[in-house]
Parts: C-alpha cells; sequence; structure tokens
C-alpha cells in the first residue's frame, strides 16, 4: 500500500537533522503540507488525516523502513503498517509519547478494543476518547486510519494536543473498522491453559512480540518453547502490533508457553521518570493499581485466571527506604493479582530486586510473590541463584532465569534480538478470590440455607476460589450456595447435603497448595492450616502465619487422632486428609 503522507515543519535546521538521520526527510512521497504549522511544530499527513506534532518528534515511514522498530522511549510518530519483522532490541524500558497511524485492515482492527474510540463523519478527532493503560486510540474511518498514542501522565497533554489539531485533506478515504460483532470474537481465543504453566526448558523474551511467521519458524528451528511478552504497563517501550487474543491463542496451541510481563512504575530511588512513592501505603496503592490494569489486559488477551504476571522493576542501587517501596509495591500487586485468582511473579536484577524480595522471604508484612524470574546475565541454563537468592526460597518450581541478554539469534529467515531465559516453573493452585474476606473465625459454625453473616461470606468465597459457583459473596446462603456447597462436598467424597458443618469447613479452608510446612515455616500456606485445624479440631487455633509451638502441637493432636504419623510435619498426606474434610 502507497504510504501517502506529507511532512512540513517550522522549527529550523534540528529538526532536518533528527529527520534525516532516519530517512525520513528524504522518503518517496514528501512534500510540502497545505498550511504551515505553528512554531516549533511540524505537520504530517498520511492518507488524508493529517496532525501536529512537536516539531523534535522522530516521523518514521514504515513503508520505506519496514523493520523500524515501534518504540517510544523517545517521542515519535510512526505511519504505515507495521512490518512484519523489526530490529528491535531485547529489552527497552521506558515511555515517553508516541502516536502510530496506519490503514484500516483486518490485521488493525483486531488491535482495537472496547476503549478504541471513532471519530464522527467528517471529523478527524474524538475529543472524549479516554485513555486506557496510558494509551488512546481512535479510529477516523473518513481517512481509512486507525490511530493509536501513548503517552505517560506527565506527557498526556501533549498527545492529546496533537490529537486534537487533527484534519481531513483531499486525499482522505473512507474505510469502515469492522464492528465488534463483524470481528472475531474475542472471547473464543484463548490460552490453553494457565500461563506459563508446568514447564522445564529455555524460553526467550523480546521487546515487541514477534509475528505469528517467525514463531512458526522458531517453533520449529529454535531451542525455545517458552516467549516472553509484554502485555501491560505504562512504561513499555515498544508498541504490540502482533499481540491480540488470537496471536495468544496461536501460540499456545502450537506448544509455546508464554510469560505475561507487565511493565510499570520503577523503584523511588532510579531516576526513571516514572516512579512509585518512597510512602509505603501509596506504593502498596500503586502495586494494586498496576495489577488492576494488568489482570484487564490478560483477561483482554485471553490468558487465563491461573496464569502467573510478572512485574517488571528494573535494577535499582538499594537503600532501606527503597527496599521498603518496592516490597510494598509488589504487595499490592500480589494482593489484587490473588483477588483476580493470577499469580503474581517478579522481574528484576538478581543483584537488586530480587535480593531484596528474598531478604523478606519470610517477613510477613509482605505479601510474598509467587515466582520469581531475574536477571543474571553469567550464562548459564539453570535457575541457580547463586549467593543472591537462598535455594530453599521459591523453590517448588517457581523460577525463571534470564541468563544472557541482547543476542541476535535467527531460524528459519527470522532473525530476532533476545534476552535468554530458562524456566522451570509448576502451574500451581489458582490462588483465591477472597483477598480482603476475613476468613480467621475463631471457630467455624455450621451454616446452611437462611444463614447469614461473615462465615457465610467466607464460605461462598472459599467456594468460588474452590471452583464452584455461589453467586454472589454477599452474606446470604441462597439456593445458589447450598447447590454450590452440595458440588464441592460430592467431589471430596462428603455428603452432598449442601449443609457447611465441621467437615466441610475443613475441607474448604485447607483448599490450596499441598506445600510441605513445619515448625519455623510461615506465610500463606500456614495461616491456612492454622483456618484449617480450627475447624477441624473445633478448638481456636491461632492464625498469625507462623508455624510455631501451638500450631506444631495442633498438628500432632489432628494427626494422632485421624490415624497419621504425629509427627508435626504437614505433608501431602496431612493436607490430604484436611482436604477431603478428615
Amino acid at each position: 500500500m502507497s504510504s501517502r503522507f506529507t511532512w512540513s515543519a517550522r522549527a529550523g535546521t534540528a529538526a532536518l537533522a533528527v529527520l534525516a538521520g532516519i530517512g525520513a526527510a528524504t522518503a518517496p512521497g514528501f512534500a510540502a503540507a497545505g498550511s504551515p504549522p505553528a512554531t516549533g511544530r511540524q505537520v504530517v499527513s498520511y492518507h488524508g488525516y493529517r496532525i501536529e506534532v512537536p516539531a523534535d518528534w522522530r516521523v518514521v515511514d514504515l513503508t520505506a523502513n519496514p523493520r523500524a522498530c515501534l518504540r517510544f522511549d523517545s517521542p515519535a510518530v510512526f505511519l504505515g503498517e507495521p512490518g512484519e519483522e523489526n530490529d528491535c532490541p531485547a529489552h527497552v524500558v521506558g515511555r515517553t509519547a508516541g502516536i502510530v497511524v496506519e490503514p484500516i485492515t483486518a490485521g488493525s482492527a483486531a488491535r482495537t478494543t472496547a476503549s478504541t474510540a471513532r471519530a464522527l463523519r467528517g471529523k478527524a478527532s474524538a475529543p472524549t476518547a479516554k485513555s486506557s493503560s496510558d494509551t488512546i486510540q481512535v479510529a477516523v474511518e473518513d481517512a481509512g486510519v486507525l490511530v493509536t498514542a501513548v503517552h505517560t501522565p506527565e506527557t498526556e497533554g501533549v498527545v492529546r494536543a496533537s490529537l486534537g489539531s487533527a484534519e481531513l485533506t483531499a486525499g482522505a478515504e473512507r474505510t469502515e473498522l469492522p464492528r465488534l460483532r463483524q470481528r472475531p470474537d474475542a472471547t473464543r481465543s484463548a490460552a490453553s491453559g494457565p500461563q506459563p504453566g508446568s514447564y522445564l526448558g529455555k524460553g526467550f523474551d523480546t521487546c515487541t512480540a514477534p509475528s505469528q511467521a517467525a514463531m512458526d519458524a522458531w517453533r520449529t528451528g529454535s531451542p525455545y518453547r517458552a516467549v516472553g511478552v509484554y502485555i501491560s504497563g505504562s512504561f513499555r517501550a515498544c508498541a504490540q502490533p502482533n499481540l491480540t487474543a488470537s496471536w495468544v491463542t496461536h501460540q499456545t496451541g502450537n506448544g509455546w508457553r508464554l510469560i505475561p510481563l507487565d511493565v510499570g512504575r520503577q523503584a523511588p530511588c532510579t531516576t526513571f521518570s516514572q516512579r512509585m512513592s518512597a510512602d509505603p501505603a501509596t506504593a502498596k496503592s500503586q502495586g494494586v493499581s498496576a495489577a488492576t490494569a494488568a489482570i484487564t489486559a490478560a483477561t483482554s488477551l485471553g490468558i487465563p485466571a491461573g496464569s502467573a504476571i510478572y512485574s517488571d522493576i528494573e535494577s535499582y542501587t538499594s537503600t532501606a527506604s527503597c527496599k521498603v517501596a518496592v516490597l510494598s509495591y509488589l504487595s499490592g500487586w500480589t494482593e489484587r493479582l490473588h483477588s483476580g485468582s493470577y499469580l503474581s511473579g517478579f522481574y528484576s536484577s538478581a543483584s537488586s530486586g530480587i535480593k531484596d524480595a528474598a531478604g523478606a522471604y519470610g517477613n510477613t508484612a509482605y505479601t510474598r510473590v509467587d515466582h520469581i524470574f531475574y536477571g543474571w546475565w553469567n550464562g548459564a541454563a539453570d535457575v541457580n541463584t547463586g549467593s543472591y537468592v537462598p535455594s530453599t526460597s521459591w523453590a517448588a518450581h517457581q523460577r525463571i532465569h534470564q541468563y544472557a541478554g541482547e543476542v541476535k539469534e535467527s531460524y528459519g529467515g527470522y532473525s530476532i534480538t533476545i534476552d535468554r531465559d530458562y524456566l522451570d516453573v509448576a502451574a500451581g493452585t489458582q490462588p483465591s478470590s477472597c483477598s480482603g474476606t476475613n476468613l480467621a473465625f475463631t471457630a467455624y459454625p455450621t451454616v446452611q440455607s437462611g444463614s447469614t453473616g461473615e462465615q457465610v461470606t467466607a464460605a461462598q468465597c472459599l467456594l468460588t476460589a474452590a471452583g464452584y459457583d455461589p453467586g454472589a459473596a454477599d452474606g446470604a446462603f441462597g439456593p445458589s450456595t447450598t447447590t454450590a456447597a452440595g458440588q464441592f462436598q460430592s467431589s471430596r467424597g462428603l455428603t452432598a447435603d449442601g449443609v457447611i458443618g465441621p467437615k466441610t469447613w475443613t475441607a474448604l479452608l485447607s483448599h490450596g497448595s499441598n506445600t510441605t510446612v513445619q515448625n519455623g515455616s510461615t506465610g500463606e500456606p500456614v495461616a491456612r492450616l492454622q483456618r484449617a485445624l480450627t475447624a477441624a479440631l473445633g478448638r481456636t487455633v491461632s492464625v498469625d502465619s507462623v508455624f510455631g509451638a501451638g500450631t506444631d502441637q495442633a498438628v500432632r493432636d489432628y494427626q494422632s487422632s485421624r490415624g497419621l504419623d504425629a509427627d508435626g510435619i504437614v505433608g501431602s498426606g496431612t493436607w490430604g486428609a484436611l482436604q477431603s474434610g478428615k
């Protein structure tokens, strides 16, 4: 398709030099625009769509430069259809601002979302367009273009001013964006199970999701079977023209494992333009917000609950206050992901973020992430963490090692610059959706149809987490809760009467992973154990997430009364008994 765009500027020789450096000013099709721009601005026109942007922004003709990387770590305008291959680096962090203007095609239509605005007939802009994840998207059907603008909180005003300057020119030709009902139903596209799931072996990550052809070629010729994809985050530097729900379905259907990544706020002790607050409470709130956006992105891409999503926090020089901020952010990140039934992951350098997280592994003041993904470019394809993380931490198939970076490899004629990864991960248990709901009581009374109160709300949340639908967790034990309770009881070999008594409470409260815990253990599995023992023994076991003397005695009492080896160690046998309602 012809590029059909023009450029002009009133910016002096500096802007000309910048553009000449990328070949845009001399690209075929450039000519003076119809009206001069304001001082310090340049005019770009493509397919009859004309906007003014700051004079120092790069302008890249994707027809003339089909391998150009759509990156926004410096301001840029990209005009044309993104190429199938690109010259992106493996890892770019940081966003300023940028605009992509591309023709409306079946491919670009697949990248629209519920937030995509449509310019009115005869107009080139949509003043009411909303920003979603720091991205504004407008379909200008009268010019047949889809406009995607990215920004930061600081640059949103500049970007909106550029979009607001848009006009139609005589070269505009109308192409309608297919309506949602005409496009493939995104809800039919989904990953084949939680990601990355259970996998031991090599993978790679790169700045922008490769094309389908490249993925097919690498599936045949490369040693890799997992790929890191940047699904969300206001600090993503690269555009994702290939990343759609259909792309996710194709890759996972072909046996690829996905490593979903979010690039958001960075540590407060860095010089990045977007940093988390040094105030722990605010940082935690920011982590919650980031996770909410990540869940939205994962859902729209068909990456299901039970998947791990990794927060990318780049290397920093740790200080006491910076460490607290990062751990607080990750606590909010993890708790929000868990409330949406996703696992939480954390990517950082082994010597900074990962080391700090390891130092707080058993600290109950923070909510620990489920997986670590660490950068340590030692060239070893393994999950050894050296002195950075004890071998006993995140030891249950919860590690990814980025062992080499910025390496160009080629398979089947497709070259990609990648970071090399080695994964030892397991699917794990889908987190409970009960974050924020009180599950810890001094006793668990029998509840049934007609019951109301906090214990009913807790039971409803636990049924949902176990995969049974009791309806809204509203604290009212109605017919849906009775049905869900009966289904859960049947699955555990209990009498399916829909009444939640001691045995059903015990099975519900113990539902989850069978991580071995014993005297000295801490964290969520211990709290889950303490709640289950309270129900099973009919006496209060303190729920403090610390396996101390009181919990040890309660475990031995339970094991002895159920005919188990009373060794105080809660492994698969004891968990199995609890989860069966014994």
